[in-house]
């Protein structure tokens, strides 16, 4: 079948694999992109299994924390150019619009259009912001997060809005939700920078696993590994795959000696009691997001000629 030169591209991003490569896998798995990704993983060819989620769009992160550190908001608002998402008229929008989130916890966006701010329907107040600002803007996507009792909450920003990230925990005595209040921002920090897929080895369905059982299998078989000692291998592999995709298994950026449940654990217990992460939400700025295609694309056709 005919591969265009656009979805070469896309895969490229995703593996770092070359063009031809690249062109060969999406031809062989018939221009399923989830399948080349493998195809190419079990050739050894791509490094890692990741989501084209690095394509970007304009707009703006944003995080709310309440001031008694029980909930948490995160929100991804819109622009059609990086111009108007460096406009103040724009940063104060989304500020406003994420505070209005916060107060009135609408299930979605299209709820969110029907609660009233300014003594006016959101849907209204946006229609004036657009015709005031000039552009479409779009609330695309928000979470929040809030709990009750001996629980706490704690956000991070990164890059002025290009990424955002809350996380929760609950504790087992309130002075060690207190405690461990500065902690969890480290650790949204953390999940920023790291973007774990998973909070715990519970977390990751069967099927992800097997998935990465076998491409492991198939990775060894090429290089010329025995049945017998490839079955002894991959619990291995399966434990680090864990350990690298999950956020508590990870390795701490601030302190590679320990996992990010062991600093939580550590730092719970100088506190006097346990804490356990419970939640965490990451928005990266436009992923899933398509633009349209750059020059790149016809320089890639020139090239498969």
């Amino acid at each position: 079948m005919a591969i265009s030169a656009a979805e070469v591209k896309k895969l490229r991003e995703i593996t770092g694999a070359g063009m031809m490569d690249c062109k060969k896998a999406l031809q062989e798995a018939e221009g399923d992109m989830d399948k080349a990704v493998e195809i190419l993983r079990k050739k050894g060819i791509a490094k890692a299994a990741k989501k084209a989620d690095r394509v970007a769009s304009e707009g703006a992160v944003t995080v709310e924390i309440s001031d008694d550190f029980k909930c948490a908001t995160i929100s991804e608002i819109n622009s059609e150019t990086d111009f108007v998402a460096q406009n103040d008229n724009f940063k104060e929008l989304v500020k406003k619009a994420t505070r209005h989130i916060h107060v009135t916890s609408p299930e979605g966006v299209e709820d969110l259009l029907q609660t009233e701010i300014d003594g006016v329907k959101f849907e209204e107040f946006m229609k004036a912001q657009i015709a005031k600002i000039g552009e479409n803007i779009v609330v695309r996507r928000f979470d929040r997060i809030c709990l009750e009792g001996n629980g706490v909450v704690n956000g991070y920003l990164h890059m002025g809005g290009k990424i955002g990230v809350i996380v929760a925990a609950t504790c087992d005595k309130p002075e060690v939700c207190d405690s461990i209040k500065e902690l969890l921002k480290d650790i949204a920090m953390h999940i920023a920078a790291m973007n774990p897929k998973y909070l715990d080895e519970s977390a990751v369905p069967q099927n992800v696993l097997e998935k990465e059982a076998e491409i492991a299998r198939a990775q060894l078989a090429k290089e010329g590994k025995p049945e017998n000692i490839i079955e002894k291998i991959i619990p291995g592999k399966i434990k680090k795959f864990i350990e690298e995709n999950t956020l508590l298994g990870q390795k701490f950026v601030k302190d590679d000696k320990k996992s990010v449940k062991e600093v939580l654990e550590a730092a719970a217990k100088a506190a006097g009691g346990s804490a356990k992460i419970v939640e965490f939400v990451r928005y990266e700025l436009g992923e899933g997001i398509e633009k349209k295609q750059d020059d790149f694309a016809a320089e890639v056709a020139a090239q498969m000629k």
